[in-house]
């Protein structure tokens, strides 16, 4: 594929870094991550005017970008294909005034409009919905068994203990940015094999 003689030598340097983390390379994720998430931030914080929403639209902005990295084109810079994602991103979440995904409790948003759940706490249900909620968290931990163990670690980490991404990164001695990128993946890689398996929960 060829890169555009028109992109700053930044916009190249983006370019190794996004066909390193298409070939799998979770510290291109990281980097990725901390050379434009303060940027995005901002640029949500500006359009939302709430921190918590500004924080979790940046975190969907690049879960978004990075499950798309095949549709990137180096014709134009990786930061501008980035913002367009993000600005979208948060064009639907104020015409909508919510939040699509950011954690197991929010849920997962399908490519058809349906919110897939990962519910795993109990609000004082019926004997009934005791047991469908039994039977989904089950469900849930044998799909998180099938992750390869990377993220199945984090994601027991995050959604199981609760532990904050800054705990996980000290805890498994990694950057805050592989931590998240890999968390991002992770939460894909779920979002499919629920959908798969709807049906049968």
């Amino acid at each position: 594929m060829e890169v555009s003689e028109n992109l700053s030598d930044k916009a190249k340097y983006d370019f190794v870094l996004v066909e390193q983390a298409k070939n799998g390379s979770q510290a291109a994720f990281g980097e990725l991550m901390e050379r434009y998430r303060e940027s995005i931030y901002f640029m949500m914080f500006k359009m939302v005017k709430n921190q918590d929403d500004a924080d979790d639209l940046t975190i969907e902005a690049f879960g978004k970008a990075f499950s798309r990295l095949e549709q990137y084109s180096p014709s134009f810079a990786f930061s501008t294909w980035l913002f367009k994602i993000a600005s979208n991103n948060c064009i639907d979440f104020m015409r909508k005034k919510r939040v699509k995904v950011t954690s197991m409790d929010t849920g997962y948003t399908t490519s058809s409009g349906e919110v897939i759940y990962f519910d795993a706490k109990s609000y004082g249900q019926d004997p009934e919905e005791a047991m469908v909620y039994n039977q989904k968290v089950k469900h849930m931990r044998n799909l998180v068994e099938k992750l390869k163990p990377r993220y199945r670690e984090l994601v027991e980490l995050r959604y199981f203990e609760e532990l904050s991404y800054e705990e996980i990164a000290e805890s498994l001695n990694l950057p805050l940015g592989t931590v998240k990128a890999q968390l991002f993946r992770a939460r894909d890689y779920l979002a499919v094999l629920m959908e798969n398996t709807k049906d049968t929960i």
